[in-house]
């Protein structure tokens, strides 16, 4: 190869080019002019680990999980397409699998309050047995749930000869006494006269159990209730695959999966004064490698690292994120905007994306000075944070993620758009895609603000395109604050996402 084909080798692979994402499928979808129901409105998604399974939730308590099919396609003899070097130009599908009910609606009587059945958050745990397993949590109760095919059975050809079939049934008188009877192992029971002929009954035919179908049924496990007195914003798995972590407005609580009636309190930000209380715990996540590490956000913008091994009662971390604000430029809409809605390590656990009003911004958790990245994606609208703030919008809570392999990173904005950024370095990869059908591919204007490359800690400044524009047309028209996407999440091996649009399930591949 020329040098020339060597330098573009390496440019291609230190900057990969921009998806071309392509719709794939819809649940759910809505005809013109369908009004949506409350409860059907999605609250939550999540793919397990292996990305075959999709999980999402409604804030009508309701799990429904999809399953993948066109790798089935495959199985049987995918090391010969390998052999043959195959191409394997997949196209991800999904098909409904099941649903099951996980929360009702509640009423706190102690308290006179009235708990919602809405999903807020759905984590998968380690599949076992043919059986799938996962965490499903509304604002105080945590359900612990297996699904499993279950075949239906059926007891048939129920041939027994009543005047011979006496070890069958309770053949007694009324009048025997309970001391004299003889109890055998089948549930009957006989006279003490009573004795079998030599060589048994000739008619006794035994009834015969069949398997008419298979079911998926949902069994709920375990239930973890009682441990927060306000809202659960979050749950995380962690990677010994034993315990997982539940966080609300004022404390992080460990849970072992086989335990529902204790857990411990790791994290505890109330002050003894609650007139002191000035930042709230907005999300938080276990460390995807290391199981005694955890991050959480608040709502004041920081992220802090915490290592359990250092006390039983975390106060104290080992590391604190946060980005300072030039004292010029603060305002009344400051710390609204800079609270931390959602964090999400990298599947390699050396980065943490974490998404507030205005931008998404990357973290080394090596380098507490400051993100090495920042995507501005709700910048355009700055200027009109006072009616944001009027209509309440201003408190969205917007997700984020991150594809498996740490390249790209995607999160929801207004108008049912969402937006994909390229964070390797010398990437400029900004699209901007609509939940629909045919997904508007729109690319930004580029931003105005620096961001440290992702690939040197030496403070290389890039620029990142971002979406100074998002939301308004070629017309001017301006985002549609009803139409908001607040849930996706990307496959974790593919370039694959699924997006929640009101009551309806998106996904595109790339």
């Amino acid at each position: 190869m020329s040098n020339g084909g060597a330098k573009a080798a390496v440019a291609s692979v230190g900057a990969p080019q921009p998806l071309d994402w392509k719709f794939s499928q819809v649940f759910g979808e809505r005809t013109a002019g369908e009004e949506v129901q409350e409860v059907d409105i999605i609250s939550a998604i999540e793919f397990d680990g292996t990305g075959d399974h999709l999980a999402t939730g409604d804030r009508g308590g309701r799990v429904v999980l999809f399953e993948r099919t066109d790798t089935r396609d495959y199985a049987g003899h995918w090391r010969d397409l390998e052999k043959m070097d195959y191409p394997m130009n997949r196209h991800p599908e999904f098909r409904y699998k099941t649903e099951f009910q996980s929360h009702e609606p509640e009423f706190d009587y102690l308290k006179s309050l009235e708990i919602e059945e809405k999903i807020n958050k759905i984590r998968w745990c380690q599949s076992a047995n043919g059986a799938l397993f996962l965490l499903s949590t509304n604002d105080k109760t945590i359900k612990f749930w297996k699904v499993q095919e279950k075949k239906v059975k059926k007891v048939c050809d129920m041939n027994v000869d009543s005047s011979t079939a006496m070890g069958n049934g309770p053949i007694v008188d009324s009048s025997i006494s309970t001391s004299s009877k003889q109890f055998i192992g089948n549930g009957g029971c006989i006279r003490n006269d009573f004795s079998f002929p030599t060589g048994g009954f000739p008619s006794l035919r035994l009834p015969v159990v069949t398997s008419l179908e298979t079911n998926l049924m949902a069994r709920c496990r375990r239930i973890y209730a009682h441990a927060h007195d306000y809202h659960i914003n979050s749950i995380s798995n962690n990677s010994d695959g034993e315990t997982f972590i539940s966080a609300d407005d004022l404390r992080i609580n460990l849970w072992n999966l086989e335990i529902s009636n204790q857990s411990f309190n790791i994290v505890d930000v109330k002050p003894a004064n609650m007139e002191d209380l000035t930042e709230v715990i907005t999300s938080a996540e276990f460390h995807p490698k290391h199981c005694n590490m955890l991050a959480y956000s608040s709502s004041k913008g920081s992220i802090r690292l915490i290592d359990m091994r250092q006390s039983a009662l975390c106060d104290t971390h080992s590391k604190l994120f946060e980005e300072q604000d030039d004292p010029g430029t603060r305002s009344f809409f400051t710390e609204i905007i800079a609270s931390i809605s959602d964090i999400k390590f990298a599947k390699d656990g050396r980065h943490i994306l974490s998404r507030d009003y205005m931008t998404l911004k990357l973290w080394d958790i090596n380098m507490d000075s400051g993100p090495v990245a920042t995507f501005q994606v709700h910048e355009h609208l700055r200027p009109k944070l006072c009616d944001l703030y009027e209509n309440d919008s201003i408190f969205d809570k917007f997700e984020c993620c991150l594809s498996g392999d740490g390249l790209r990173v995607a999160t929801g904005s207004y108008s049912n758009l969402f937006r994909v950024f390229g964070c390797s370095e010398g990437s400029t990869e900004a699209t901007t895609l609509e939940a629909s059908k045919n997904p508007t591919r729109r690319q930004g204007q580029t931003s105005s603000r620096p961001c440290r490359s992702l690939g040197s800690l030496s403070g290389v400044v890039r620029r990142v395109k971002g979406a100074d524009n998002l939301g308004v047309d070629a017309n001017g028209n301006t985002s549609d604050f009803t139409t908001k996407l607040l849930h996706l999440a990307w496959h974790p091996t593919e370039n694959s996402i699924a997006c929640a649009a009101s009551n309806s399930l998106y996904m595109y591949y790339a």
